[in-house]
């Protein structure tokens, strides 16, 4: 079952994978069963599996759709906000995710495993911030 705290759009999914790496070389985005999802430039660009230009992401958190339009934002401190600045979770150093009520979701590991709040495996994000993989994983629409 869907949190709650999964409201924001898809789009916003892989655009927060951009900040992990936006001077760096594009990155592959795979899911659990390790399928391309999306791929990100070092220019912040995100594309999808079929290199459609979905998204960009700000070297400040805030991230856009490809209309370059507002859909949320990741703060220095790990909270999730909406593009109406709403917080819809927390992000914490450990890598422990919550919601807006401070539920436990899942647990992003220092070595790119994304565990849910059972400790079972649901997807991988190897060299990607935990920041970003835990918005994606659990704040977003996927």
């Amino acid at each position: 079952m869907r949190s709650p705290a999964k409201v924001l759009l898809p789009v916003m999914t892989v655009l927060l994978f951009a900040a992990a790496n936006i001077t760096g070389n594009a990155q592959t985005v795979t899911n659990s069963s390790y399928k391309t999802i999306a791929y990100i430039k070092s220019d912040g660009t995100v594309q999808d599996a079929s290199y459609r230009t979905i998204a960009y992401i700000k070297s400040d958190g805030t991230v856009q759709d490809a209309s370059y339009r507002t859909r949320g934002y990741i703060r220095s401190d790990g909270t999730v906000q909406d593009a109406s600045y709403r917080t819809r979770g927390y992000i914490k150093s450990d890598g422990t995710v919550q919601d807006s009520s401070y539920r436990t979701l899942g647990y992003v590991k220092s070595d790119g495993t994304v565990q849910d709040s059972s400790y079972r495996t649901i997807g991988y994000a190897k060299g990607i911030s935990r920041k970003w993989a835990a918005y994606y994983f659990f704040f977003s629409d996927r």
